[in-house]
């Protein structure tokens, strides 16, 4: 059973900072990608950052520049800094963690409130 806990999202004013973390637990596929994604109020859940195992970052370019991902492979641990946060940037954010065969290994954390006052 694969377990995915996200922490670290709270209130922010706009031009701060958050630092989210995701940690997966049990049986999980050696190359894999973690990552972040976020959904808005009446808005589809879109990618924000991933990263693979072997260290490939992919970005939303709404996030380019301000965001950074980052993760630690031996404790299966995702991080997403979040810098210059705009009201924009407030959502849900869900943490991911999936390898192949996909269709049966895609997992997702509960989810963590990012919410930026302007």
């Amino acid at each position: 059973q694969v377990q995915v806990v996200e922490s670290g999202g709270g209130l922010a004013q706009a031009g701060g900072s958050l630092r989210l973390s995701c940690a997966a637990s049990g049986s999980i596929g050696i190359i894999n990608v973690m990552g972040w994604y976020r959904q808005a109020p009446g808005k589809q859940r879109d990618l924000v950052a991933s990263l693979t195992s072997g260290g490939s970052a992919n970005y939303a370019d709404s996030v380019k520049d301000r965001f950074t991902i980052s993760r630690d492979n031996a404790k299966n641990t995702v991080y997403l800094q979040l810098n210059s946060l705009k009201p924009e940037d407030t959502a849900v954010y869900y943490c991911n963690v999936r390898w192949v065969p996909l269709g049966r290994n895609n997992y997702w954390g509960q989810g963590t409130q990012v919410t930026v006052s302007s």
